[in-house]
């Protein structure tokens, strides 16, 4: 299969862009986010988030910052809704404190609750518009 291979993806970094601020997501700082699209990876995801650890921050001198992984193989057989709700489930990942660490499933990732912030989504813009960028 070969190594994984990761490539920037400017696209969707722009769809994520967008999600924050409809959602209104205050606490979160797109510009410390950056989303890679991985290609030959064998997980089941459909994407994925990291967080850089506070080690790294302080050794480097690194301000918190996020990644989030979309693996092209699963990803890009989804349908348009499906795609959003899954970048949603992503983002609420990030804690309010922005500070690199991951926030755990819970309530907050319940269906019911990432429905209603599509619906959000869906009440501000096209999500084909979106998808057009995925």
């Amino acid at each position: 299969m070969g190594r994984v291979k990761l490539v920037v993806d400017e696209s969707a970094w722009s769809v994520v862009k967008d999600l924050v601020s409809i959602l209104g997501f205050k606490h979160v700082d797109v510009e410390r986010i950056r989303v890679v699209r991985s290609f030959n990876s064998r997980t089941t995801a459909y994407a994925r988030i990291y967080g850089l650890p506070r080690v790294f921050q302080v050794a480097f001198g690194y301000k918190p910052s996020y990644v989030i992984e979309i693996v092209d193989s699963n990803f890009s057989r989804l349908d348009c809704r499906s795609k959003i709700r899954v970048l949603i489930h992503e983002l609420l990942h990030i804690p309010k404190t922005f500070s690199g660490g991951l926030r755990p499933h819970g309530e907050l990732f319940y269906s019911k609750n990432i429905s209603r912030l599509l619906e959000l989504v869906e009440s501000h813009v096209s999500l084909a518009s979106l998808c057009r960028k995925l």
